[in-house]
């Protein structure tokens, strides 16, 4: 599966493990939402900032906040993308929509498996591209890097830290659902209640690995460990949950 554009160092900040390709293309889009802030500078309306402009503020982003954590000010990140902080006003409104932007990308590439033509008709391949990718991300060194940041953050940008979670885990969790709940709709699952589920089945996939990632332990997992693992908690996700 291929990952989007300059998501594997720069927007994201996070470097996926290289696994087995998916059997099912990928096409991702990413849009951001423009969120207007009183009495501070104001953005503009989409489209007055160009594609080089917002991709070199995600960059730079990605690598300021992967340093410095989510209290790193606008000015150096501004900074490090050749651009001005009104510039970033311009396309994001604030830090917490440039956070949520960054970690969109994110979320794009882990979920990317569940919007693939016809990954419904494959419940149990589709999971398991979910669940590698999920994995690939998460535990790699930079991926927890940045969840120990966001975690550090919390004292001192709390508001920031619950965009990230939102943005992040929320929305990861609420697409998985969704897929989910397309499967139920056609007979092939028996969900009564897809969040829990969707959280049911990452948990599965992380598990103590991601912990071990956190507390900064070597990984255990190879590329072929992560297929392995993929596969075997989608084909028991799919026995529990059968109809």
């Amino acid at each position: 599966m291929r990952t989007p554009r300059r998501l594997c160092k720069g927007a994201s900040g996070i470097t996926p493990n290289k696994t087995s390709e998916s059997k099912f293309p990928v096409s991702v889009e990413v849009r951001a939402e423009q969120i207007q802030q009183p009495n501070r500078l104001m953005p503009r309306v989409a489209g007055q900032i160009d594609r080089g402009k917002n991709q070199a503020i995600l960059d730079a982003a990605g690598e300021v906040l992967f340093v410095r954590g989510l209290s790193a000010p606008l000015d150096e990140i501004a900074k490090r993308a050749g651009v001005s902080k009104q510039t970033i006003y311009n396309h994001y409104g604030s830090k917490a929509e440039l956070v949520r932007a960054l970690i969109a990308l994110r979320v794009e590439t882990i979920t990317a498996p569940l919007e693939t033509p016809h990954a419904e008709d494959f419940p149990e391949a589709t999971l398991a591209a979910y669940a590698r990718t999920i994995l690939s991300v998460v535990t790699s060194d930079r991926g927890a890097a940045m969840i120990r940041l966001i975690i550090e953050s919390v004292p001192s940008a709390p508001e920031l830290a619950r965009a990230a979670f939102s943005a992040g885990v929320g929305a990861t969790r609420e697409r998985l659902a969704a897929f989910l709940e397309r499967e139920v709709r056609a007979g092939r699952l028996a969900i009564d209640d897809p969040l829990q589920a969707a959280a049911i089945f990452t948990g599965m996939a992380l598990g103590h690995h991601q912990q071990r990632q956190l507390y900064g332990l070597p990984a255990e997992l190879t590329p072929e460990g992560i297929d392995a693992l993929a596969e075997e908690c989608a084909r028991r996700f799919m026995r529990a949950y059968a109809p």
